[in-house]
């Protein structure tokens, strides 16, 4: 038996390969000369469709909100300015008063609620000479309505998903009591690496799941000069759902990830920072998975390396201010 040239390999699997080629990779396969790819059980693939169908559904209503932003804005209504969310009670009821164009200002402006109205005068600034027209009124009515659907199409989808993940709720559970990880990112991060992550699992260590999916730092060096440490592209749609937990996670008060993110912030940049989190939740998430039991944070290593990260920041400041002793 010939054993598999790497290099060949990869060449093979870089580009387009005949018939003689792929016969040739795949009695490789079958004598275990060349590591299949990971694919789930049918029940994960088809969780994985629905969460991937769900965060693109997210996607569409995201765009058709924006949407309607630019025709209020081509239209001179501002209360995007005021408002911070558009779409929210107050200014729901503030645009379904300009579709049907029986109000005047003062009155659209009267809808807010709580807070907002305090801000009448502004709302009222922002709706006056507005230039809304039937034909920004047909677009938005549009808009609207294929909101509508989408939101009915994500709730039929979470039922779907609630459904396939009712033998794995411990899994969820246990995903859960990372800071930053909720049950919507739960789904989403299992469907895409699998429940399994014993010896026999498609990850070896928590650092082969991290590199497959492309949230670890790339090792570039030469001649002892570190080059870009460029990350891998990875599994998109895993990397996305571990990017929104990142955000999460370092908003997270007194945690360990908000600790390492705000550390890394100042010397690597926000994204840097973002990803390293984000690799940090993965590691987390694989080792939680593999034993069974839920996250816990040791509060006092995080006291201790927060006391030494000053020490050494204020000794840094010293040195640099010339004082030695």
């Amino acid at each position: 038996m010939i054993l598999a040239n790497p290099e060949q390999v990869k060449a093979l699997r870089g580009k387009k390969t005949d018939r003689k080629d792929c016969r040739w990779l795949a009695g490789l396969l079958r004598h275990g000369l060349v590591q299949p790819s990971f694919i789930p059980p049918r029940d994960i693939r088809e969780l994985r469709d629905l969460t991937r169908r769900r965060r693109t559904l997210l996607q569409n209503g995201t765009q058709e909100r924006n949407r309607i932003q630019k025709v209020l804005e081509d239209a001179n209504v501002k209360i995007g300015n005021v408002l911070s969310d558009v779409f929210g009670m107050s200014g729901q009821a503030m645009l379904e008063a300009l579709l049907e164009n029986k109000l005047s200002t003062e009155q659209v402006a009267d809808l807010a609620r709580g807070s907002l109205r305090r801000k009448i005068p502004q709302i009222v600034e922002a709706l006056e000479g507005h230039r809304m027209s039937e034909h920004h009124r047909l677009l938005i009515r549009q808009a609207f309505k294929h909101m509508q659907f989408i939101e009915e199409m994500i709730e039929e989808l979470d039922k779907q998903i609630q459904e396939k993940l009712a033998p794995y709720q411990k899994q969820v559970e246990l995903a859960c009591t990372i800071p930053g990880i909720g049950s919507d990112a739960a789904a989403s991060i299992l469907a895409e690496i699998g429940m399994d992550m014993s010896d026999n699992g498609p990850f070896a260590s928590c650092h082969h799941l991290a590199s497959w999916a492309g949230v670890c730092p790339g090792n570039n060096s030469s001649a002892g000069k570190r080059k870009s440490g460029k990350i891998r592209k990875g599994n998109r749609w895993l990397k996305a759902t571990m990017t929104q937990t990142a955000w999460a996670g370092a908003a997270k008060k007194n945690s360990a990830f908000q600790f390492r993110y705000q550390r890394l912030k100042a010397r690597r940049g926000v994204k840097r920072a973002t990803i390293a989190v984000a690799h940090a939740q993965l590691i987390t998430l694989y080792w939680v998975l593999r034993n069974g039991a839920p996250y816990q944070q040791q509060r006092q290593d995080l006291e201790r390396q927060q006391r030494e990260s000053l020490i050494r920041h204020h000794l840094h400041r010293l040195a640099r201010l010339g004082h030695t002793s």
